[in-house]
């Protein structure tokens, strides 16, 4: 090797240009108010998930009310209504109903969604419970429980339109994945329909067990994720390693401009 080469070899970078560390410093305060930004984002998304699951909690543990009804219907809405506990009176109509595509504890199967009409003309579909594939032969159109007017408890859902992810509601052809309220009641002809549905509890279940010999109700799973913690402490680490980083280059600089 030659001595020119030696002395390319050990030669040390000069310091950078004004341009090149003008940009480098934009680019450095741009990803820490990046990322500080969405880690204080990820801090109030947390306060607000720890806010609606108490709601829930309390809507859930509250003594049940009366269904709302028509004059209610326009102002239904997942944040103030969804897992409110609600009592509602009525004949069902077992001929209208149909089977939900359902995977719960008790196994893959159907949930069983009954038209109820209620004394004054309203209909509200309630989700009577989990039924196995082989139940009603894989039909939606058997009796259950008592005939006549009957009382059911349960938890108001809203409606789930269009379908399941990657799975679209079929009604024609009678497949369902989601609990498409509007859409159940179009295509079996029912009327004057509520714009949300009722999760039957346990107590109004027809029967119990693993599903095969009717509806088994009490299933619902009220569940919210909350990592915004475990969020909000990555966007502020990104934070805190684009300043070290920063330190790092402001480091090296000063010790090349000093030689």
């Amino acid at each position: 090797m030659s001595a020119r080469d030696t002395d390319a070899t050990t030669t040390p970078r000069p310091p950078r240009g004004v341009v090149v560390l003008g940009l480098l410093t934009l680019l450095g305060v741009a990803l820490f108010a990046g990322f500080v930004a969405l880690g204080t984002w990820q801090v109030h998304r947390r306060a607000w998930k720890h806010a609606l699951i108490a709601r829930v909690d309390a809507r859930v543990h509250a003594a049940a009310v009366d269904a709302p009804g028509r004059d209610a219907w326009p102002s239904i809405d997942a944040a103030n209504d969804e897992y409110r506990r609600v009592r509602v009176s009525g004949t069902f109509v077992p001929t209208k109903s149909v089977r939900v595509r359902a995977s719960t504890e008790l196994g893959l199967g159907s949930w069983l969604m009954t038209p109820l009409r209620r004394p004054n003309g309203e209909v509200v579909i309630v989700n009577r419970g989990f039924v196995s594939p082989t139940w009603c032969a894989g039909k939606a159109d058997c009796a259950v429980g008592p005939g006549g007017e009957v009382t059911v408890t349960g938890l108001l859902r809203i409606s789930e339109p269009k379908g399941a992810f990657l799975q679209d509601n079929e009604p024609a052809a009678g497949r369902w994945f989601s609990r498409d309220v509007a859409a159940i009641a179009k295509t079996e002809g029912v009327s004057d329909a509520a714009p949300y549905f009722v999760d039957a509890d346990a107590a109004s279940s027809p029967s119990q067990g693993d599903g095969s010999e009717g509806p088994v109700g009490g299933l619902t799973v009220i569940s919210f994720p909350d990592n915004h913690l475990q969020y909000a402490i990555t966007w502020y680490a990104l934070a805190a390693m684009t300043l070290l980083g920063g330190w790092i280059v402001w480091r090296d600089e000063r010790r090349k401009r000093g030689r």
